[in-house]
């Protein structure tokens, strides 16, 4: 079944739409850091290996799934476990506010400082080349934010849902991921997403949009020791 994919969702972002993004090892695909520092193993004979090898290019990063074995000089910081959450279908919810697709370098940059605001170190300076994003300004600022990461052929990842502290409960969000799960659904995809399992307004948020959860999934958080 082509969701039993969303198993290994690094794996399959790389090996189908992503692919040019991958740095493939044996038995193991990553991001390029600079966009994504994300890696997913199929086996873990040599994830000690490959995770000596991936650190070079970057100071931490994540191994989304089974628990890996570290490299000499690494270690688990974290084990981040979500939930992994999947929409059938779109939400009956009116848009209001004027949504902007935030395409510019300039618009970039002030996604990467809002994330990086609100959810600091999930974003990387390439990270919006990897889909597309959407805001809302005001005040000629931008206060709130969403937009696509990891994409396979049948499914996209919703990611960086966020909202400035001075504009939240305003139903920005609610707006932003209303506008970005019609978009993805008529790419004939469906939407998924993964949210911290200790976000509990986070997710009452994806459940009033229909989000049901799929599963758990760790990302576990390495770095040099």
């Amino acid at each position: 079944m082509e969701e039993d994919k969303l198993d290994s969702p690094v794996w399959y972002s790389l090996e189908e739409t992503h692919q040019s993004f991958c740095l493939s090892y044996e038995g193991a695909k990553f991001y390029d850091p600079s966009y994504c520092p994300f890696g997913s193993f199929q086996s873990d004979e040599k994830s000690g290996f490959v995770t000596r090898e991936y650190s070079a290019n970057c100071a931490d990063f994540y191994v989304v799934g089974d628990q890996p074995n570290c490299a000499e000089g690494l270690i688990i910081n974290k084990n981040n476990v979500c939930h992994q959450m999947i929409l059938k279908h779109s939400p009956q919810i009116m848009v209001g506010e004027r949504i902007v697709e935030l395409s510019r370098s300039d618009q970039k940059q002030e996604l990467i400082d809002l994330v990086n605001l609100v959810q600091p170190g999930f974003i990387k300076d390439q990270t919006p080349s990897l889909g597309t994003y959407f805001g809302i300004y005001k005040n000629s600022m931008l206060v709130a934010a969403a937009g696509e990461r990891m994409k396979m052929d049948h499914f996209t990842e919703i990611s960086a849902v966020v909202t400035h502290p001075k504009y939240v409960r305003n139903g920005y969000a609610k707006q932003l991921l209303k506008h970005l799960i019609d978009r993805i659904f008529m790419q004939n995809k469906t939407p998924y997403l993964h949210v911290s399992e200790t976000n509990l307004s986070a997710i009452k948020l994806y459940r009033q949009l229909g989000f049901t959860i799929r599963r758990k999934i760790s990302f576990w958080h390495i770095v040099k020791s």
